[in-house]
């Protein structure tokens, strides 16, 4: 039995969504695997390219053998591919542990994911902002991509709502390097109470160790995406990230997990898309162990699920969807960065 799995997976950012997939499918074909079969991954990495996540659906949802597929982790992939899982004879289910963008609710009946979307990432920095750091002007700069834009709309409409001022918006250019013209800019017209990162990872950085070299120190918030930022150093420490999963979240389920995830993986943690990805495969087991492998019966299975039938508990908490395939229910939480570390704001 085979469930296919696209990401990343070239890049850090999908070593956690793998790592915590084989983790999963190694613990259930260590308990005799699924209806007594040995449940298998079909690994393919999509360069997080909407190109490429195009072909490889169409191979994954041509090939008999694979009964759903995890992923994709980003949204621009997911967009692009989504139709093409739900398309021809045979369509079969998506599901993807972390692609948010709000254009992917409702894409396809046969789409689900385990992650709140960008309309929940930016209210919730906002409010933090707002309410927790006492920020009244923000500055934001974000990646023009699905994920940028989302998160910059909807920060913006829940902050100003709130009271606040949204001071400047400028667009990331990775070919144009870190973003010090920003920067200096914004430290000439006074600075501002927070500074929003509406961007990968790799360009947070570039932005934090451009603010160090500066001198600058106003704090900074960001979106999921910016998990694994801990490990930066010292540019990072008390940064803030929102996200739907930290290691730390209480619960003897999710214990367990971690604490297998770092004995496989020489003491790492697990980020959102890891976690998530793990509930995505607990999540199929269950499905294909009251219903069976047939593709059909496994969307069917999953439409229901917080419904009909009872919602999932998984390390991320609790799974239920909606009819366009959200989990409308899932909390977002904001981490921050203390001692290399991304832990839960004990101000929540």
């Amino acid at each position: 039995m085979v469930l296919g799995l696209t990401g990343p997976f070239s890049e850090a950012r999908g070593r956690s969504m793998r790592q915590a997939a084989e983790l999963a499918v190694a613990e259930l074909n260590a308990r005799g695997g699924v209806r007594g079969r040995r449940l298998d991954l079909r690994i393919l990495d999509d360069s997080a390219s909407e190109d490429v996540a195009l072909r490889l659906a169409q191979q994954l949802r041509d090939d008999p053998a694979v009964v759903a597929v995890i992923g994709h982790l980003t949204s621009g992939p997911t967009l692009a591919a989504a139709p093409v899982y739900g398309g021809g004879d045979r369509p079969v289910v998506l599901i993807s542990p972390s692609a948010s963008s709000p254009a992917l609710s409702g894409r396809s009946p046969h789409f689900f994911r385990v992650c709140p979307s960008d309309l929940a990432f930016g209210s919730r920095l906002a409010q933090y902002a707002m309410r927790t750091l006492g920020a009244r002007r923000v500055a934001l700069i974000f990646m023009n991509d699905d994920y940028g834009r989302g998160i910059r709309a909807t920060f913006h409409a829940e902050f100003t709502r709130l009271g606040g001022q949204v001071v400047t918006e400028d667009p990331y250019l990775p070919s144009a390097g870190a973003p010090e013209p920003y920067l200096a800019r914004l430290a000439r017209a006074g600075g501002a109470d927070a500074l929003v990162l509406a961007m990968p990872r790799v360009a947070a950085e570039l932005t934090l160790r451009e603010m160090a070299r500066l001198g600058l120190r106003w704090p900074v918030l960001g979106g999921d995406a910016l998990s694994g930022i801990e490990t930066l150093g010292p540019p990072a420490e008390g940064i803030r990230v929102a996200t739907a999963y930290l290691p730390d979240r209480p619960g003897e389920r999710n214990a367990a997990f971690v604490a297998a995830y770092g004995r496989t993986y020489d003491g790492a943690r697990p980020d959102h898309r890891g976690a998530g990805a793990y509930d995505v495969v607990q999540l199929l087991a269950r499905a294909i162990t009251d219903v069976g492998a047939d593709r059909r019966a496994i969307r069917d299975y999953l439409a229901t699920v917080g419904g009909a039938r009872p919602a999932f508990e998984g390390v991320t908490g609790r799974i239920a969807f909606d009819s366009a395939g959200d989990v409308p229910q899932k909390a977002v939480v904001v981490g921050v960065v203390r001692s290399g570390r991304l832990v839960t704001e004990a101000s929540q």
